[in-house]
């Protein structure tokens, strides 16, 4: 029996501080991060300003609950893959620092406490819209697409989207056309998003039979689809700016972080072309920071007019 097992078979003798850690580590915050991210300047532009702070507190804490429960299932379904992949051994489910009982518990607590928060503090809306989103991420993506098909991040990456929605329906109990510009956005970002990961992590996933795009196909392949998918996130981008009304600072930005990650998938496609080394985290790292300077940009452009 491994150390972890052992832990697993004992719940009682793992210190009460490595179980609080362990219940954070389920929640992934540094995914949840992103998430927030773009929720506030979403629920600007649905104020057109200054949206009620007690709205978007309860917003950020509902989200950030509602996040980390689906994270939580999870992880819960994934604990027989985590405990061969490398990057993902130390997860408190593989160590026994909790268990299974014990994580499942949590997700429920955190499912129950999001709904109220978001129901009673914003809009029932937006509660409902979360329960989708864990429920997606759960049963759409974890248990069916996830280990069957190449496509698991295009589709599955539909819940990663729910933010957005969320943070609209929180100010004003609707869903508008521009809501629905930014799930798109989202929608097409995700993948190129994800799949440099997978490249850097493409032999993590073949050893368990995920069927991630950068572990089933080459590199140029998967650059390719990063260049395309690239492109049109940015033109999804600047659809916002007919349809909510988005003037020069938004534009600009637009534009220029668009292009940032547009640039950085044609180097990593060019690269692969060429058979010579890419940097796939490169991609990675280029598409968070793309992504997080439009929603400042939509922040900066409502209340800067």
């Amino acid at each position: 029996m491994s150390d972890g097992q052992a832990r697993a078979a004992r719940p009682g003798r793992v210190p009460a501080g490595r179980q609080v850690r362990g219940y954070v580590a389920l929640m992934k915050l540094r995914v949840v991060e992103l998430l927030l991210v773009t929720t506030i300047p979403v629920m600007i532009l649905a104020a057109h300003g200054v949206p009620d702070l007690v709205v978007v507190a309860a917003t950020l804490v509902g989200g950030t609950l509602s996040a980390g429960a689906a994270n939580t299932f999870n992880m819960v379904i994934d604990r027989d893959i985590d405990r061969v992949m490398h990057r993902t051994r130390h997860r408190p489910l593989v160590t026994g620092d909790l268990t299974t009982r014990q994580a499942l518990a949590f997700a429920w607590l955190l499912t129950v406490v999001s709904t109220l928060v978001l129901g009673l503090l914003t809009t029932w809306l937006a509660a409902s819209l979360s329960l989708i989103a864990i429920g997606f991420y759960v049963f759409i993506y974890t248990l069916w697409l996830k280990r069957r098909t190449s496509q698991n991040i295009i589709w599955g990456g539909l819940a990663g989207c729910f933010p957005v929605l969320i943070g609209w329906a929180a100010v004003t109990d609707t869903l508008a056309p521009a809501a629905w510009v930014l799930f798109a956005v989202i929608f097409l970002w995700t993948p190129p998003h994800y799949w440099p990961l997978s490249v850097k992590y493409r032999d993590d996933y073949s050893s368990v039979g995920v069927p991630m795009l950068g572990a089933v196909r080459s590199q140029t392949q998967v650059g390719l689809q990063t260049v395309l998918y690239s492109w049109a996130t940015l033109a999804c981008t600047l659809l916002l700016i007919p349809v909510a009304g988005m003037g020069p600072i938004y534009t600009v930005v637009a534009l220029g972080a668009g292009g940032w990650f547009v640039w950085e998938t044609h180097r990593l496609y060019s690269r692969a072309l060429a058979g010579v080394q890419t940097s796939p985290m490169r991609v990675f790292h280029a598409s968070i920071g793309s992504l997080s300077l439009v929603f400042l940009g939509i922040a900066l452009d409502v209340l800067l007019r």
